[in-house]
C-alpha cells in the first residue's frame, strides 16, 4: 500500500468522541483559572471536557494562549498550527482560540490562520458558549473545574495592571487593573473549601494594587486576613507583588496568621537605579533593599521569590555587576530570570534601541542563574536535619512528592519521601525531617 493510501486508510478509522472538548492552556496560572471556568460552563452544558491531554480526541478543541513574551507567543502559534493540521487531517471538527495572544492580535490572527473557526480575546470567552448554541450559567460564575490536584487551587483576585513598566505588554493586553469584590472572592474560597481545597495560591498581575479601584485603598491585607479566618483554609500563598508602595500591614497579617505562608513572590526586575528608572519601576535601589530588610525583620523566616531581567536596553556591565552583587547579598530563597525581548507597543520598543546582542543577554542570564543555583543549594543544605510541615501532591516512582509552605506548585523545589517508608495520603499534611538536599529538591523522612 502506498504512503498516501495508508494515510487515507488511517483517516477513515479516526473516531472523534462526540460532545467532547479538549481544552489546552498555555502560559500562566491566571490563564489556567480562565480555562477552569470555561470548562465548568461547558460541562454544565452537557459536554465532556478534558484538559491538556496527551492525545486529544474530541470533536472540538479550545486553545487558551499566552502573549507575554516572544517565546510564549511562538509556543502559542505553534500549538494553534498543530491543531490546524489535525483539523485538516480530519482529526478535529472545530478549533477555537482564546486568551492573551488572541486578545492582542485578534484581527491579524484571523487573517493569517483562517483554519481556526473563531478567535476570542481574554475576556469574551463566554461568547464561545453562544457560538456552540449553549447558554452561560450565571449561577455558576464562581465555580470551575479544577485541573490542579484537588487539595489546592489558584485564586485570581484581579485582572489587568495599572503599572506601566517600560518593557511589559501586559497592560496593553489586559487593560487597567480591575479588582474583584472582596465578598465574591471569599464566597469562592468557601465554595472551594467545601470541595476539599486546603491550599490557595493567591494570584494577580499585581497583588498590592488590589482594592484601590473598588475601595480607594489597598485591601490586600484585609482580604488575606479574612481569608485566613475561613475554617478549612490551611495555607495561603501570595504571588506577583510589586515593590513600590507595598502595603506594609501585610507584614502583620503574615506574622499573626499561621495559615498565611511565610512566602512572598515579589518581582523586582533589577537593582541598579539606572535600570529601575529606564524600566519605569517607580522604586529605587535603596527602597528595594529597605523593603527586603523590613520583610525579614517583621516576618521572621519568610522566603522571598523574585524575578529579574537582564539585557534591557541601556543595561551596562556596571549595571549587571550591580545586579549580581545584589543577588549575592540578598540571597533570595527562590529566583527566576529572563532576558529582555522587545514587545511592540511598549515604551521600551518605541523609545529605546534593543542594542544588546542576544549572545550578551544569554551570557548574563546564564551567569545570574548559575549564581542563584549555588545560593539555592546552600540554602537547601541548611534545611537538613530540620522538620517541616509538608503537603503531599502526588506519588512518582519510588517517591511521594510534597511541598513545604515555602514552595509553590510547579515553580519551587519539592520534598521527596521514599514510598518504602509507608503509605501517605495525597493532599494530607505530614511532619517531615529533611535528610538530604540537592540543587533543586529536598529529601526527607516522615516523622511518626
Amino acid at each position: 500500500m502506498s504512503r498516501g493510501n495508508l494515510i487515507r486508510s488511517l483517516k477513515k478509522n479516526i473516531v472523534l468522541r462526540k460532545n467532547t472538548i479538549d481544552v489546552i492552556t498555555l502560559g500562566c496560572s491566571k490563564n489556567l483559572v480562565d480555562s477552569e471556568k470555561l470548562m465548568r460552563q461547558l460541562e454544565a452544558n452537557g459536554y465532556k471536557v478534558t484538559h491538556d491531554t496527551d492525545r486529544p480526541q474530541g470533536e472540538i478543541a479550545v486553545i487558551n494562549t499566552c502573549g507575554f513574551i516572544g517565546d510564549a507567543k511562538e509556543e502559542s502559534i505553534n500549538m494553534i498550527l498543530e491543531f490546524c493540521q489535525a483539523k485538516e487531517e480530519g482529526r478535529l471538527k472545530k478549533l477555537f482560540v482564546m486568551g492573551c495572544l488572541s486578545e492582542r492580535y485578534l484581527k491579524e490572527l484571523g487573517e493569517e490562520i483562517p483554519q481556526v473557526d473563531k478567535f476570542y480575546g481574554k475576556f469574551d470567552w463566554n461568547e464561545l458558549l453562544t457560538d456552540l448554541g449553549k447558554a452561560y450559567h450565571q449561577e455558576l460564575s464562581l465555580e470551575r473545574e479544577l485541573t490542579t490536584p484537588s487539595h489546592y487551587a489558584y485564586l485570581k483576585i484581579s485582572e489587568g495592571c495599572d503599572r506601566r513598566c517600560s518593557y511589559c505588554a501586559i497592560p496593553i493586553i489586559t487593560g487597567k487593573h480591575v479588582s474583584r469584590p472582596i465578598e465574591d472572592i471569599l464566597d469562592e474560597v468557601r465554595m472551594l473549601v467545601s470541595r476539599g481545597v486546603k491550599e490557595f495560591q493567591v494570584i494577580a498581575q499585581e497583588l498590592t494594587y488590589y482594592g484601590l479601584d473598588l475601595y480607594h485603598r489597598q485591601m490586600l491585607p484585609e482580604l488575606i486576613e479574612r481569608m485566613a479566618d475561613i475554617p478549612g483554609v490551611d495555607w495561603i500563598r501570595l504571588h506577583y507583588a510589586y515593590p513600590a508602595n507595598f502595603p506594609v500591614d501585610l507584614f502583620r497579617v503574615m506574622r499573626e496568621k499561621k495559615n498565611v505562608c511565610k512566602y512572598m513572590d515579589i518581582a523586582l526586575q533589577h537593582i541598579s537605579d539606572n535600570m529601575l528608572q529606564r524600566m519605569h519601576r517607580h522604586v529605587t535601589r535603596q527602597e528595594t533593599y529597605d523593603l527586603i530588610e523590613r520583610f525579614r525583620e517583621e516576618v521572621p523566616g519568610v522566603h522571598l521569590r523574585t524575578t529579574l531581567m537582564v539585557g534591557h536596553p541601556g543595561e551596562t556591565e556596571e549595571d549587571f555587576n550591580e545586579l549580581l552583587d545584589f543577588v549575592r547579598k540578598v540571597k533570595f530563597d527562590r529566583m527566576g530570570a529572563f532576558a529582555y525581548s522587545e514587545e511592540e507597543g511598549t515604551y521600551s520598543a518605541e523609545h529605546y534601541e534593543d542594542e544588546i546582542p542576544f549572545e550578551t543577554k544569554q551570557a548574563r542570564l546564564d551567569k545570574l542563574m548559575a549564581l542563584q543555583q549555588k545560593i539555592s543549594a546552600d540554602l537547601a543544605a541548611q534545611k537538613i536535619g530540620k522538620i517541616f510541615k509538608v503537603i503531599i501532591d502526588r506519588s512518582e516512582g519510588e517517591y511521594y512528592i510534597g511541598r513545604t509552605e515555602f514552595d509553590s506548585p510547579e515553580v519551587d523545589p519539592e520534598v521527596l519521601i521514599p514510598v518504602s517508608e509507608g503509605t501517605l495520603s495525597l493532599g494530607t499534611f505530614y511532619e517531615v525531617k529533611i535528610t538530604d538536599a540537592d540543587d533543586f529538591d529536598l529529601y526527607g523522612t516522615r516523622m511518626f
